[in-house]
């Protein structure tokens, strides 16, 4: 590897990363209304549990990391480790497919870019901009050394737009190399900055903070509103 990117101190609060809701919000497995009986309840759990990679994870089944590395006992845990067990099928910039990060943005509007760009893909490839979904907003705390894009022009390509082959690389060098994760400027919102943690420990004090409907309605630009809970 070339020389590698300048190291940072990073210590920033309050960054924000957006998951389905649907993901945040699951405190009941849906196997229950599925089931006959408690016996069959049982069943069902431990046939779901033999694909659960973030489960799997937990019990030092994945290659790609380690039980001692994933965190267990605090707030929200399983949120932290499904996003280093459950990677895309072709990986992410920072990331291959044996092994997630922990994506976030400095601002809510960068953290926002990423998820119509990225969900805008998707629709366009069908040619249908029909839906809404809900999204949580996970606030996150991190203090630490990090890998720094932001000053690194020999990297550049690692921003290319449309693919991820050099920052896939360079993730991969970084993170043998032991690596806390990436802070770099976001390729979706110009003068926005996202941060990709390699490390689940790292990921502090995770707690929620707004939640948003985002709908598609004929057009690849959503209409953002927030939604008002109840309680």
């Amino acid at each position: 590897m070339q020389r590698p990117p300048p190291l940072s101190r990073v210590r920033r609060f309050d960054t924000i990363r957006l998951i389905p809701s649907r993901f945040a919000d699951r405190e009941e497995s849906v196997l229950g209304a599925l089931a006959e009986d408690v016996d069959h309840l049982r069943d069902l759990f431990d046939l779901d549990n033999a694909t659960n990679e973030r489960l799997l994870g937990e019990s030092g089944g994945l290659p790609g990391i380690g039980v001692d590395e994933l965190v267990f006992g605090v707030p929200n845990f399983r949120i932290i480790n499904a996003a280093f067990t459950y990677p895309r099928p072709e990986g992410s910039r920072f990331n291959d497919s044996s092994r997630g990060a922990w994506y976030c943005a400095f601002e809510l509007p960068t953290a926002m870019a990423e998820i119509i760009f990225h969900k805008t893909v998707e629709y366009q490839e069908i040619n249908r901009f029909d839906d809404s979904v809900a999204y949580q907003a996970l606030l996150a705390d991190f203090s630490g050394q990090f890998h720094d894009l932001r000053r690194a022009p020999a990297f550049v390509g690692c921003l290319d737009p449309d693919s991820y082959l050099a920052s896939q690389e360079l993730a991969s060098e970084l993170l043998d190399a032991g690596s806390m994760g990436i802070v770099y400027p976001s390729v979706r919102r110009h003068g926005g900055t996202n941060l990709a943690c390699f490390r689940p420990a790292l990921v502090g004090h995770l707690r929620r903070g707004a939640a948003y409907r985002l709908t598609w309605a004929g057009d690849p630009q959503p209409q953002v509103e927030p939604i008002v809970s109840d309680a």
